[in-house]
């Protein structure tokens, strides 16, 4: 049944092999588990039941991906799109956790009207590949700087804006020992480096006294603590301005972030796996994008932010994952993970900062393949990439880099009736930088 249903010999692969690709997988991503409910916890959210969330999204949207588009991709609550929503749309805009739950519900239907419609395909074309590597870069260094402020190793200060904090403090020192023992495990290609990083380091925590934790009991209240909890209603008049908000600032935030993150995360993988068309293109990439968007929408139903595919699934790929069983085996793994969810709490911030900043440092890989020789990519790249952490906003990063990039096109003398899409995105968002000056 397998072997008819994923076409397993087909792909030059065995059931045995994808099951311990799909082990690989999980164990270096795995860490998703424990970061998620922490990020989410400071914008109110219980951490049980983020948690709890964090593993359903995952092992739904993972198992979908194997049985609809057959891809050895796994998916799970991104990093990035989590701290935008605790830190920039909670925090930042003053929205409850409930109401922010509700625009990525939207954000999910969005996307797959957008898939459904095609329109998906047109964004994607319209923004070049170059731009894709600056926003990933520039959302490791937003993920990275909240990292470093959550260990107290980045401090604020009145004069510089940002500071060296005291590294002998409790949370600065731990958060150094995590960094320099995951740090060392990546150096030695250990798979669940992470994982075990993160775990290392809350045993520490314990042992000096450097927790404090209220046990909970193991029950189903605490697991659905978020679940069904969103606030769509809400999230279509926040502030009294109507849907403006919500559907133009974070929903076209979440949309944009989770494309680029799908596309570059497919591409990366199926040319690891040599399963791209010889034209470069991807098979059956309408079904890897329906599940993305369904992946999303029940996220926000479990209570978590956009779950979307990771690029984790490139271990998985070189441990001989071909077929959508890698991704279904992660997928129950995550669901065997769900008896852990209710002690995400015992996991100091000092124990996953050290992950925030090594996942944000892996980011930057995307860079090397740019040509910062060229102006027209060496200048939208870099304001992309500098905006989103030094404004605190993946919103703004976009924003500067595609409207950059239309105009320094048009300085050129390049612009083409081909590139609608790029205009509109550019009128779009310069419209957005209207609307928040004298909104």
């Amino acid at each position: 049944m397998l072997e008819r249903f994923f076409r397993l010999r087909e792909n030059g692969t065995a059931v045995r092999t994808e099951v311990m690709a799909g082990l690989t997988t999980f164990l270096t991503m795995a860490y998703i588990i424990l970061v998620n409910p922490t990020i989410l916890a400071d914008a109110g959210m219980p951490a049980a039941g983020a948690a709890a969330a964090t593993c359903l999204a995952a092992a739904f949207g993972s198992i979908m991906m194997g049985l609809v588009a057959n891809y050895p991709i796994a998916l799970a609550p991104g990093m990035g799109l989590n701290a935008y929503f605790t830190y920039t749309v909670v925090k930042g805009m003053g929205l409850p956790w409930e109401t922010a739950l509700g625009c990525v519900f939207l954000s999910g239907v969005l996307f797959l009207i957008l898939t459904v419609s095609g329109v998906r395909r047109l964004i994607v074309g319209a923004i070049p590949t170059s731009l894709y590597a600056a926003i990933a870069a520039g959302i490791g260094l937003f993920i990275a700087f909240i990292g470093l402020k959550g260990a107290s190793i980045v401090v604020a200060d009145p004069a510089t804006t940002v500071a060296l904090g005291d590294l002998t403090t409790p949370t600065a020192a731990l958060a150094l020992f995590g960094l320099v023992l995951t740090g060392a495990l990546l150096a030695w290609r250990i798979r669940a480096a992470m994982l075990v990083g993160i775990l290392a380091t809350t045993a520490l925590a314990w042992a000096v006294g450097a927790v404090h934790w209220t046990p909970v009991d193991y029950s189903l209240e605490a697991l659905t603590s978020t679940a069904f909890r969103l606030d769509i209603p809400t999230a279509l008049g926040v502030g009294g301005k109507g849907a403006a908000m919500a559907l133009i600032e974070i929903v076209v935030v979440f949309l944009f972030v989770d494309l680029f993150d799908n596309v570059g995360t497919l591409v990366a993988v199926t040319r690891r796996a040599g399963l791209s068309a010889p034209d470069g293109s991807i098979p059956r990439l309408n079904r890897i994008l329906l599940t993305d968007a369904a992946a999303a929408i029940f996220g926000s139903l479990a209570g978590t932010t956009t779950t979307t595919s990771y690029i984790e699934s490139a271990a998985g790929v070189a441990a001989g994952g071909r077929t959508g069983l890698t991704a279904v085996v992660v997928g129950l793994l995550f669901l065997v993970a769900l008896v852990f969810a209710p002690f995400a709490q015992i996991i100091p911030a000092a124990a996953t900062a050290p992950a925030l900043i090594l996942v944000g440092a892996l980011m930057m890989a995307p860079l090397a393949a740019s040509d910062w020789d060229d102006p027209l990519v060496a200048i939208p790249g870099f304001l992309t990439l500098i905006a989103i952490p030094l404004t605190f906003s993946i919103a703004n990063g976009l924003a500067f880099g595609i409207v950059a990039y239309a105009l320094l096109k048009l300085a050129r003398g390049q612009a083409r009736a081909g590139d609608w899409m790029l205009y509109l995105l550019a009128v779009l968002f310069i419209a957005r930088f209207i609307w928040l000056a004298v909104g």
